[in-house]
């Protein structure tokens, strides 16, 4: 076939073929995507949020919690798991760098004993009491560089922490408290400024009650004699020469403690804080005298 020829069947077939127009102009296959969301069953209309109930809301439920009639340590019962799990108490970590740190930038007064409310006052430690946490578990994060030679009370601690603080002279003492106690030393101005009496701190529960009369742990209720024993059997273990705190020039700071029923250091129960006037009002009578000193 010669050119001519191939040229006249080419224009034979352009006349034809149908004119280019609006009505025969397609786009190209998916070149366009739908920007309405489908039905539920095809993708959803619920943005992510899931059906019914509190998933299509940002109520969370507790660490722990399943949904329906039969959760996890309900369906396995010989483990246990997550039994009682909300009514456990809890204590924030609270580490040894943290502590020295706050004792190099003078935000603590170490002529003084240091308690939950000091290191509140730090600003760099809180904690939720109506969360079930029962104040400071002091860690050993920073243990190697720990210096300070201190008196503190905290609410939890480990074998390795109490010789860390015993090594430098200093002393340590792990006390139970109440969580109304607890709120108490949260914020103490706000508590002041009520016009309360200072009530008295509960004792520890069942479940606690062992480990805060342990003189291993340092209990508060445990015996100053068996104290002094293991303080000694620790150096040992630990290889370190227990210093002498007697010949301390601030041996009575040092051996300042509070009583089982105090809440703040130098404030009895059953005192009341005036900080308008500036006073503390005491009580003289000896039914009340008598109910705080039980």
């Amino acid at each position: 076939m010669g050119s001519r020829q191939i040229v006249e069947k080419s224009l034979s077939m352009l006349r034809s073929l149908p004119r280019i127009s609006l009505a025969n102009i397609r786009d190209n296959p998916n070149c366009k995507k739908k920007s309405k969301r489908g039905r539920a069953q095809h993708g959803g209309d619920k943005h992510g949020a899931g059906n019914k109930g509190s998933g299509q809301r940002q109520n969370f439920m507790r660490l722990g919690y399943e949904t329906g009639n039969n959760p996890f340590y309900l369906r396995v019962p010989q483990e246990h798991y997550y039994r009682g799990h909300h009514l456990k108490r809890e204590y924030p970590p609270f580490t040894l760098l943290q502590l020295q740190t706050i004792i190099d930038k003078d935000w603590v007064d170490i002529s003084k004993p240091i308690d939950i409310a000091s290191i509140i006052k730090s600003g760099i430690y809180t904690f939720y009491p109506d969360q079930k946490q029962f104040g400071i578990h002091l860690t050993d994060e920073g243990l190697d560089n720990f210096s300070a030679k201190i008196n503190i009370e905290v609410q939890w601690a480990s074998e390795q922490v109490i010789a860390a603080i015993e090594r430098n002279g200093g002393v340590i003492t792990t006390a139970y408290y109440d969580p109304h106690s607890l709120f108490l030393l949260k914020n103490p101005k706000k508590f002041f400024e009520s016009g309360q009496a200072i009530p008295r701190r509960m004792i520890p529960p069942p479940d606690a009650i062992e480990y805060y009369t342990s003189a291993k742990t340092r209990g508060y209720l445990a015996d100053p004699e068996e104290i002094s024993k293991e303080r000694l059997k620790l150096a040992q273990k630990y290889g370190y020469d227990l210093p002498n705190i007697e010949n301390d020039p601030n041996y009575n700071m040092l051996c300042e403690r509070k009583d089982p029923r105090q809440i703040f250091y130098g404030l009895q129960p059953g005192w009341v804080v005036n900080l308008k006037d500036n006073c503390i009002l005491k009580p003289k009578d000896q039914d009340l005298l008598q109910f705080f000193n039980s």
